[in-house]
């Protein structure tokens, strides 16, 4: 509601003259995921869930369903770098989340973002394939992010597959992907749960010689989207301006959760159920 008179030509709006929201803002540059599984919406769920408000900012567009990916389409340069301008020009973003990239192209755009805005914390999920195995990019794309997008991190959270790609380690361990990927990056998340093993590890990195692990309970199932929930949470904790460590340790705890109670919405995968962190009990 608008109200008129006080001078000529002149509106004021009745809203509170504090336009900005108390909640942090969180950059998503994500590709979209019809399923609502994984990728935008996923990120868009967990920050809400964290009390943090996600701006996205669709990279690419993906054919897909909670069993795999069959299709996607990169976005335009221009669009990507359009969509983070008019969000960088408007809101005081407090982390920026990075998801899906696609192509080389899009590595470079996300640097130029990157660089444009250097004190802002960077999470760095380097999705390279589809929960279901597809594959979301070119070899060379893992390339692009290891040398150019790592460096720029805060920290990058692949599971056990991504970072063998990223560290050219097809069948290297944890830690000899981290000793690989390290100087490229200041920290490093490595999630477990791809093989057999009752207790899954997720082992934090970073270059002064952390080294962190956490042991999970595995749970029945395979899930879609629980990637981009982690690296979504966490980057929400930063937001918020949790120290890293702790952050982790909240963001995977909260994914956990959201798998223990996911849901299988369609033919394939469960989706994680990503209520606020006080439901998740």
């Amino acid at each position: 509601m608008l109200r008129r008179g006080l001078a000529p030509g002149l509106m004021v709006s009745s809203r509170p003259m504090n336009i900005y929201s108390s909640r942090p803002v969180v950059l998503c540059l994500s590709g979209h995921d019809p399923s609502g599984g994984a990728g935008l919406q996923a990120d868009i769920e967990a920050l809400l869930a964290q009390g943090c408000h996600a701006a996205p900012a669709v990279t690419a567009l993906t054919v897909q369903d909670t069993v795999n990916v069959s299709d996607f389409r990169v976005l335009d340069r221009e669009w990507v770098l359009a969509q983070a301008h008019a969000v960088l020009a408007d809101s005081p973003v407090a982390a920026i989340k990075l998801g899906m990239l696609g192509s080389l192209e899009m590595v470079d755009t996300v640097v130029e973002i990157i660089q444009a805005n250097p004190t802002i914390p960077v999470v760095c999920d380097p999705v390279l394939r589809a929960g279901g195995g597809g594959r979301l990019g070119k070899d060379e794309v893992g390339y692009a992010i290891r040398e150019k997008l790592l460096p720029l991190a805060t920290i990058a959270t692949p599971n056990l597959p991504e970072a063998r790609i990223l560290a050219e380690l097809p069948d290297g361990s944890a830690d000899e992907c981290a000793e690989r990927l390290l100087p490229a990056c200041r920290h490093l998340l490595i999630t477990g749960g791809h093989g057999e093993e009752n207790e899954i590890h997720n082992r934090l990195y970073g270059r002064g010689g952390l080294r962190q692990t956490s042991t999970c309970q595995r749970l029945p199932g395979s899930y879609h989207g629980s990637g981009c929930t982690l690296a979504s949470a966490l980057a929400g904790r930063l937001a918020l301006g949790e120290a890293l460590g702790s952050a982790v340790g909240t963001a995977l705890d909260y994914t956990w959760r959201t798998l223990r109670d996911a849901e299988r919405l369609g033919r394939g995968q469960y989706v994680p159920r990503r209520l606020p962190l006080d439901y998740c009990n």
